[in-house]
């Protein structure tokens, strides 16, 4: 079995995507691995008008991309701090396809992801990004639903 040296741990802020970092910490400390965060800027979509269709326009906000740039920032200042080797990205586009696109790019060996619990309706409307990242990513694939068991964290 080859070793586990990079982990990507896409970030989309919520209470889920924080306790998947968590997670993923107390496994990359176990495995002496670099964990690598991502997080998507989604474009924004507008209704069809009748001559042009959907139109996407790119998040291109400096001040969104500064502020997720931060959050970023802070959350590996405050949440992983020295316990193991961490870097951030930042992309922007349909986040399920980022994400694969990251791993591959970065030749990661796991990605730790968390699901939402969508079901239903909602799981029809909205889809799920981390069933989508399963279907196409280049490497495993770890999910991790609330409650999350076998670990307890600290903090």
């Amino acid at each position: 079995m080859d070793p586990i040296k990079k982990i990507l741990v896409p970030i989309d802020f919520s209470d889920y995507s924080k306790r998947a970092l968590r997670y993923a910490i107390d496994f990359s400390k176990h495995f002496n691995s670099e964990l690598i965060l991502v997080s998507v800027i989604e474009p924004m979509i507008y209704p069809a008008d009748f001559s042009m269709g959907q139109v996407a326009i790119p998040a291109t906000d400096q001040n969104l991309t500064e502020r997720i740039e931060n959050e970023l920032k802070s959350l590996e200042e405050n949440e992983i701090g020295n316990q193991v080797k961490s870097k951030r990205i930042i992309k922007s586009g349909k986040p399920f396809y980022e994400i694969v696109e990251t791993a591959r790019e970065e030749d990661v060996d796991l990605i730790i992801i968390a699901t939402h619990g969508h079901t239903g309706v909602e799981h029809l409307l909205f889809g799920s990004t981390a069933e989508k990242v399963v279907r196409k990513a280049p490497c495993p694939v770890l999910t991790l639903r609330e409650p999350i068991k076998g670990f307890r964290f600290e903090k």
